[in-house]
């Protein structure tokens, strides 16, 4: 694999979601969050959110808008993924570590069960 995969996308041009339907085994409550999540960013500040893995599994959000788009705020998009990347950080955490493990096909380390006795 040496491309990135789409989890899921926003547009405020098309106003549309898109899930991959890769991802369709995701739980509900996680695909609404995600849903939720993109949508709420291209209302805030325009453009376009993609949320995808790049070849390790690493998730990643990325913005995109049209050049004459001169309704995109640029400050708001840095500050905002700023601050997804911190208030959805458990939530990116767990979407790396399901498609690391059924995606990837790595082994989850066992040291994680025992932090929890």
């Amino acid at each position: 694999m040496d491309e990135e995969i789409v989890l899921c996308a926003a547009s405020s041009y098309e106003r549309k979601f898109y899930l991959n339907p890769e991802f369709e085994a995701l739980p509900e409550s996680i695909r609404q969050e995600l849903q939720i999540m993109c949508v709420l960013y291209t209302e805030d500040v325009g453009g376009v959110l993609l949320v995808v893995y790049d070849e390790e599994g690493n998730l990643e959000l990325k913005v995109d808008h049209t050049e004459d788009d001169f309704a995109f705020d640029e400050i708001g998009s840095v500050l905002k993924i700023k601050e997804l990347q911190q208030t959805k950080q458990d939530l990116f955490e767990a979407l790396e570590l399901f498609f690391k493990v059924f995606y990837l096909g790595e082994e989850i380390e066992q040291e994680r069960e025992s932090e929890c006795y």
